[in-house]
């Protein structure tokens, strides 16, 4: 028989939970404010999305299933409640809305390889600072699935579950963040001379990230 120590208590259902909860879920922590600050575009608001995440995630505690993936479900608990959120101030926001049929564009693309050609090459030279300006620029319904995917590497079925909303809306989400993200990115790209204007004018004298793809597709196959 095994007897507590004078002065001990005797560790409870909530103790183990909150000790399991340490472990699997509080790991997570930077990876989730990352995330809530590009959702939020705002610190202290990221902060306050985080804990009500977290305060969320502890009172369901008992849903979770050990040892399968906890921060996917974190990340679940994160985008419905900043998505709830922002229905609660504005009635006529909807992340989820019809499935376009040119989702399917980007094709079975579901990380940021979608920028390594020919956008790696200036990629790689742009401030972070940029970076997350162009991100946080893009409205809330491309913004979270671009989170999702580019800076978390979440798969289009994960990314469907944790918005609830069909795959084929989340393809098309995506697709339409990336393509404004790359224009973006493009346009820092150009202001810091990275890019020349001359390597992605076109005959009209306009300047392009079509342009510029043509002419580092062509340059790579000459």
């Amino acid at each position: 028989m095994i007897f507590n120590r004078p002065g001990r208590k005797r560790p409870t259902d909530e103790d183990a939970a909150r000790a399991a909860f340490n472990e699997e879920a509080l790991v997570h922590m930077d990876s989730i404010f990352n995330a809530a600050r590009y959702m939020t575009r705002d610190a202290a608001a990221a902060e306050d999305l985080v804990q009500e995440t977290f305060l969320r995630a502890f009172r369901f505690w008992d849903r979770y299933k050990p040892g399968t993936n906890c921060k996917a479900w974190l990340f679940r608990i994160l985008t419905n409640t900043f998505i709830n959120k922002n229905r609660k101030r504005q009635r006529t926001y909807s992340l989820i809305e019809d499935a376009d049929t040119d989702a399917g564009i980007d094709g079975p693309l579901e990380s940021s390889a979608f920028y390594s050609t020919p956008e790696q090459e200036y990629l790689s030279q742009l401030f972070p600072e940029h970076v997350r300006a162009a991100v946080e620029a893009l409205p809330d319904n491309f913004r979270i699935p671009v989170i999702l995917a580019d800076l978390h590497d979440f798969s289009y079925k994960e990314i469907a579950e944790m918005m609830d909303c069909p795959v084929g809306t989340v393809m098309s989400r995506l697709f339409r963040g990336r393509k404004q993200l790359q224009e973006e990115l493009f346009g820092y790209a150009l202001e810091l001379g990275i890019i020349s204007p001359a390597s992605a004018r076109d005959e009209d004298g306009t300047i392009s990230l079509e342009t510029y793809r043509a002419r580092k597709k062509s340059a790579a196959a000459g």
